[in-house]
């Protein structure tokens, strides 16, 4: 490991082909380069701190360039323990960024990385999961006076955002970025189910096609990858709490069943709720032999994999990130340990995806930096007219027009008086 006062990382000679994978990235990530151009010019960012724990990937340097672009000082860590890239880790620290990550984290050193963050005093923060604000609200309280504000990534933070504020918890306004219909309806819809499927090939090369594919969870991760396993051919069955995401998950042609049922006859089984021990033993007890078991939610807890290394009779790694456990006799197999198998095996989300998710970061940034002591503690949300900028963006990057209202139509659409 090369360490410094400024980084923490594997290994600093991978920092070129870092370098190549994230000028890669960035070639497919027009609508950011865009936000950046205008933030290089308008500096609206400028002198604000501004501390990350996100998955340190090459999409998330382009991130990272772009919020530096508008004038922001930057530290980041990782925000789960095998999600980082390591060539990307040590390009950032080659550019002489402060950057505290690698791929395969101890829990030790992942707590010491968010508070080598944390210690950077970050005036914003933004989160993949909500460990950084837990962290500065639970053990660095005397920083929150200081700090603007912060914007959460995904839906698991955002559920964790929302019970710090129901409980009263939540001293500081964070921007739920998760909500943007430009982030939830195409990184967890669209990102996710590809990815997931990568990370599921890429640790196992298993066959798809044919396989009685069980997707635990029906929001809109559960929804993109349900989609993507049925068109390779695999049978879908899902399982979920809610009546409404169980009746839409029929309606769409699924089998609907709870999980203790799907056990029984499922061959692959992958869990995207933001909940907990949603995989439990006594369901592996009802596996077929061979089952694989993988995790595209954002923590280790929904499949109760802790139960599981007490409960196996042996265990094994077969391959990189495929565990084999013998259970009653049976082996199961578990991808990524538990964790994000879309990025522990595969590298997440596609760049074009991530453009559209981080040019809402960088809007929640500046929005923060604009509207600094206005906003109250809690949980809030982009202005819709940023959601429409960032999908203006992406279209142009693809190169494809649309059609606008003409100004009768207009007229139209906000008046009543024409009728049948």
């Amino acid at each position: 490991m090369d360490e410094t006062e400024n980084y923490s990382v594997k290994d600093l000679k991978l920092a070129q082909q870092g370098l190549l994978n994230i000028e890669y990235a960035e070639s497919q990530m027009g609508a950011l380069l865009k936000v950046r151009e205008r933030f290089e010019k308008e500096k609206p960012l400028d002198g604000i701190r501004i501390g990350l724990a996100l998955h340190v990937t090459k999409e998330t340097a382009a991130l990272v360039k772009t919020l530096m672009a508008g004038g922001a000082e930057v530290a980041i860590a990782s925000c789960n323990p095998l999600s980082t890239q390591d060539d990307v880790a040590a390009a950032l620290a080659k550019s002489g960024i402060k950057v505290f990550a690698y791929k395969g984290e101890s829990k030790q050193d992942y707590y010491k990385f968010l508070t080598k963050v944390i210690e950077f005093r970050p005036q914003i923060t933004i989160d993949d999961g909500c460990d950084l604000v837990t962290e500065i609200h639970s053990k660095h309280a005397e920083l929150i006076k200081d700090i603007i504000g912060g914007a959460e990534e995904t839906s698991t933070g955002v559920l964790r955002l929302r019970a710090m504020q129901k409980a009263g918890a939540l001293k500081y306004p964070v921007i739920a970025v998760n909500d943007s219909k430009t982030k939830h309806l195409m990184d967890n819809y669209k990102g996710t189910g590809q990815s997931t499927i990568d990370g599921i090939l890429r640790a196992t090369n298993t066959l798809i096609a044919g396989k009685n594919f069980v997707v635990c969870g029906y929001g809109e991760c559960g929804k993109g990858l349900a989609k993507r396993a049925q068109g390779m051919d695999a049978n879908v069955t899902v399982t979920e709490v809610d009546a409404f995401r169980a009746l839409q998950a029929a309606m769409d042609g699924y089998r609907v069943m709870p999980i203790k049922k799907a056990a029984e006859t499922g061959d692959i089984f992958v869990t995207v709720t933001g909940n907990k021990n949603v995989i439990d033993v006594e369901h592996m007890k009802l596996m077929k032999d061979g089952a694989i078991l993988a995790n595209s939610g954002h923590f280790d807890a929904e499949i109760n994999i802790n139960e599981l290394k007490k409960t196996a009779g042996s265990r094994r790694k077969i391959r990189p990130f495929m565990d084999e456990f013998i259970l009653n006799g049976k082996k199961i197999f578990v991808l990524g340990e538990a964790r994000l198998i879309n990025l522990a095996a595969a590298e997440g989300h596609p760049s074009a995806i991530m453009a559209m998710s981080f040019c809402n970061q960088a809007f929640a940034c500046e929005h923060l930096a604009r509207n600094k002591g206005k906003l109250k503690p809690g949980v809030h949300v982009l202005p819709p007219e940023k959601d429409d900028e960032v999908a203006r963006l992406q279209l142009e990057a693809m190169g494809i027009e649309h059609d606008s209202l003409t100004s009768e139509q207009k007229k139209y659409l906000e008046s009543y008086d024409e009728g049948t």
